[in-house]
């Protein structure tokens, strides 16, 4: 069993600890002998008066062998700039971190994560990303022409909040509501009667498990009401999403995964901080327990873990 004391911890754990993914991981890593430092970001900083230049509470002078991101809250620029700038520090230090502050920038930035995607050769929406109003208006314009619609998304967002379906240049909103960005993505019509698309997870670069979400409309969030179904993976399905992952250099993520009508697999998102509650009510493995056990294989290599069975 790994030994884990107050004087030298070896895994911190960013987020609050108190939602149910913090207390799943909580419990995960101490059913095999490790309890993690929980600390949210707002509380931790930079200081030249520890050994390490940075100040996490419950770590002092010391360096953890791994950190894993649950959670990174919102906030000012400043603030969420800080944030990742603690998680570029600790790679520096040579921390395993999952995910790293560059796959967490690529993924909540959709335009990024859209740049990787077409820069690995993944097939993807349409897509388009600027801050000017009257190319985004001919943008619609032209797609609008070809017969498609267009979905207007916020460029940080997820849980499909702030997601709108776009058919004419007026239906555009105005810059203020999109915090000065229009990030538009063709639609894409569902190729079953109903409207549905694949989340599948991905975990140390292989899909561990997914599930196919029904919506009652168009947007398939579970968090919106949509309807989890098991579902097994194609080898086309699986190999996309770990691609999808590797495009943006997350070591675990949700992957969004959506058919046209002509059979073509498109990713329409990247998460590197998935919500996986959904999808647990929907497979027989414990998914807190199989990401541990990968982070854990990645940050303490050869380590020697007892996992403890819960009564």
């Amino acid at each position: 069993m790994i030994s884990d004391t107050a004087t030298t911890p070896s895994v911190v754990l960013f987020g609050d600890g108190r939602d149910w993914h913090g207390r799943s991981l909580r419990r995960a890593f101490e059913r095999r002998g490790i309890k993690p430092v929980v600390a949210p970001l707002p509380a931790c900083g930079f200081s030249t008066e520890t050994a390490t230049g940075l100040a996490i509470p419950g770590l002092g002078d010391h360096c953890p062998h791994g950190a894993f991101v649950r959670f990174i809250p919102g906030g000012s620029f400043e603030q969420v700039t800080l944030y990742l700038g603690l998680l570029h520090a600790l790679r520096e230090r040579g921390v395993t971190v999952w995910n790293d502050a560059r796959a967490i920038e690529r993924c909540v930035d959709k335009s990024t994560t859209t740049f990787f995607l077409q820069k690995a050769g993944l097939p993807t929406p349409r897509t388009f990303a600027g801050v000017d109003r009257s190319t985004a208006e001919e943008v619609v314009a032209r797609l609008a022409s070809e017969g498609h619609k267009i979905v207007e998304k916020p460029l940080f967002g997820a849980q499909g909040k702030g997601v709108r379906l776009i058919e004419t240049a007026s239906d555009l909103s105005p810059p203020e509501a999109v915090d000065g960005v229009y990030y538009l993505q063709e639609f894409v019509p569902p190729a079953q009667e109903h409207h549905q698309d694949w989340r599948l997870f991905v975990c140390g670069g292989r899909v561990v498990a997914s599930m196919i979400r029904h919506g009652e409309d168009w947007i398939t969030n579970i968090k919106l009401g949509a309807r989890a179904e098991a579902a097994i993976a194609s080898q086309e399905l699986a190999e996309l999403a770990v691609g999808a992952a590797a495009s943006v250099g997350a070591d675990y993520a949700g992957v969004d995964i959506i058919q046209a009508r002509d059979g073509r697999f498109l990713v329409l998102e990247v998460n590197s901080m998935p919500a996986w509650n959904g999808l647990q009510k929907v497979t027989s493995l414990r998914l807190s327990d199989t990401v541990v056990d990968a982070f854990l294989a990645a940050a303490l290599p050869g380590s020697t873990r007892t996992v403890r069975e819960e009564a």
